[in-house]
């Protein structure tokens, strides 16, 4: 099993910046990536960013040259921070992290981010 838990969400105007953080607990050697996904009012989850454990990462094109995901092992937390924060990144975002071992995608409870015009 594995918990995730964010923090950092919260209101902004436009332009503005926001970090998110996500810490993992539990069997955290199973996972072999992390990232964030959203969920905006009436739309579909969608992919955020993601990071590997090699360090390698990927990114919404939505989102590119805006946020930077990045991790701090030794805290096993995953950091999002969004810059030029635009009303379309108004969503829920949540944390995930899938298991190689057991084939289980986990989730965070996720965070609201709001951004207004």
């Amino acid at each position: 099993q594995v918990q995730l838990v964010e923090s950092g969400g919260g209101l902004v105007q436009a332009g503005g910046s926001l970090r998110l953080s996500c810490t993992a607990s539990g069997s955290i050697f199973s996972l072999n990536a992390m990232g964030w996904y959203r969920q905006a009012p009436g739309k579909q989850r969608e992919l955020v960013a993601t990071v590997t454990k090699g360090g390698s990462t990927n990114y919404a094109d939505s989102v590119k040259g805006r946020f930077t995901i990045s991790t701090d092992n030794a805290k096993n937390t995953v950091y999002l921070r969004m810059n030029s924060l635009k009303p379309e990144d108004t969503a829920v975002y949540y944390c995930y992290a899938p298991s190689f071992v057991s084939g289980v995608d986990y989730w965070g409870k996720g965070t609201l981010v709001t951004v207004s015009s």
